[in-house]
């Protein structure tokens, strides 16, 4: 684990607890749907301990995928676009498309800004919805 991955909050004990939290009624589905069937097939323990390990090795692998659906105090704070430099695809007057890190984003001038030329660099100030809000390139800021 990096430090850069601590710092994110990745492998934070509050997102580790919440992702637990929130398995624990599938695993408590299992068990009873494994009790259940038990009625009527005996059901080798090895059988029933197996299947709750795979489910729970399941969990702890999807972990790393989906960590970031359970850092609930992170998601309205950070943005990963704010900052990011593009390229603009066709005029922006004041709306128009730009090229961020290889991909194709709707975007607006901030604040109503005189319109930006096709071909041209901005910078990412902001969003508003899946629009991003972007300025003319600056020097001076790099």
């Amino acid at each position: 684990m990096s430090s850069k991955e601590m710092k994110e909050g990745r492998w934070s004990a509050r997102v580790v607890f919440r992702y637990a939290l929130l398995q624990l009624p599938a695993i408590a589905l299992l068990v009873f749907a494994l009790l259940f069937i038990q009625k009527w097939v005996i059901i080798p323990r090895w059988l029933f301990w197996g299947s709750l390990t795979l489910w729970i090795a399941k969990d702890v692998i999807l972990y790393p995928f989906v960590w970031r659906a359970y850092d609930w105090d992170r998601s309205g704070k950070q943005n990963g676009m704010v900052g990011a430099w593009g390229t603009t695809r066709e005029r922006l007057a004041p709306f128009g498309y730009i090229l961020v890190r290889g991909e194709l984003w709707q975007a607006e001038v901030e604040g109503g800004g005189p319109p930006i030329d096709r071909g041209e660099r901005v910078k990412v100030k902001g969003m508003r919805g899946l629009r991003l809000l972007v300025t003319p390139y600056d020097e001076e800021e790099i």
